[in-house]
């Protein structure tokens, strides 16, 4: 059905949050399944999707796995005017427990990647958005190329992980990037350089009708040891300081600025170990919240409102959360 376009816009308009699902006409839902080659769910529980294991269900969540399936989704979605987000793997992610309504695009199928020599002593790294992270370490790493260690052990895709200025051990994603590729509403994909992108902590700014496809980072050559020595020490340094044992979404708040790191500072008010439902502040590190034990998103929620209640009587700071929160309560 290549013609979605006869389909009335004015029949699923979304109006305000709290409205029902109406991705039910069977007309819409077979648009959605003709248009993808790879899965379409509706009603889908977001826990099932999510490291943190916790959220509602979405409208519908669409894995298309090429680039031209996401224009036509991207197309259909803007056309019938339905709210909609990309997401990754959903590990930087947390759904409300009344889920989300519209279309969530999941990118995680996406994922080719090449590599392309750039004189002797660089070699240009293009990965498709929904890459792992890991990957592109585990590749630089076996071809002797340095310059994405600082990434071992971040979970998460390239897509999330350009659009969050993923980082670690003083590095971030944009000291790496040489472009990034951006798809329109129109479904044309245009490509980036590094010093036309306006980065900031934790953070690419780009309007919100557009869809980072592809990231380019540009590596050297080195030693394939130091390069494998210094992933050992990273991954050694997480397990010692992360608690990974448990479901969570990594950090939750972004550090203050020029400051202490916000998992200091929650460790200082004493609120480590704090649990509310099934959600726990992790002993281990102030700043991961644990899925310990079957725990709703509201029981995270209630505990980050608490720790920026607290960081911001006491200390006179206001917490940014570093986590996407989205959803209805």
């Amino acid at each position: 059905m290549e013609d979605w376009r006869r389909i009335p816009a004015e029949g699923f308009t979304y109006v305000g949050y709290r409205r029902k699902s109406t991705v039910k006409d069977k007309t819409l839902r077979n648009t959605l399944r003709e248009i993808v080659s790879g899965k379409v769910l509706f009603d889908e529980p977001m826990s099932r999707h999510t490291s943190m294991r916790v959220g509602g269900p979405a409208d519908a969540l669409v894995f298309p796995d090429n680039l031209d399936a996401l224009g036509k989704v991207f197309k259909l979605l803007q056309h019938l005017r339905m709210p909609f987000i990309p997401i990754g793997n959903g590990t930087n992610l947390i759904v409300k427990d009344g889920g989300y309504r519209g279309a969530l695009i999941s990118l995680k199928d996406i994922k080719s990647i090449r590599l392309e020599e750039r004189g002797a002593a660089q070699v240009a790294l293009y990965a498709d958005a929904g890459i792992a992270l890991s990957e592109i370490v585990l590749l630089a790493a076996g071809k002797s190329l340095t310059g994405m260690e600082f990434c071992a052990g971040i979970p998460g895709t390239v897509g999330g992980a350009v659009r969050m200025n993923a980082g670690a051990w003083g590095t971030e994603l944009k000291d790496a990037v040489d472009s990034v590729e951006l798809m329109n509403g129109s479904g044309d994909i245009r490509r980036c350089k590094r010093e036309t992108l306006n980065f900031s902590y934790r953070n690419l700014e780009i309007t919100n009708n557009a869809i980072i496809t592809r990231a380019s980072f540009l590596l050297v050559r080195g030693i394939k040891k130091q390069i494998q020595d210094r992933i050992t020490e990273i991954m050694g340094m997480r397990k010692a300081k992360h608690p990974l044992e448990y479901h969570n979404a990594g950090s939750i708040f972004k550090n203050p600025r020029g400051g202490i790191p916000a998992g200091q500072i929650i460790d200082e008010l004493g609120l480590k170990g704090t649990q509310v439902g099934g959600a726990k502040i992790s002993e281990k590190h102030g700043n991961f919240i644990l899925n310990v034990s079957n725990a709703k998103a509201g029981d995270i929620l209630t505990l980050i409102d608490m720790v920026k209640n607290k960081v911001r009587q006491y200390r006179g700071i206001d917490l940014e959360t570093e986590v996407k929160i989205i959803g209805e309560d």
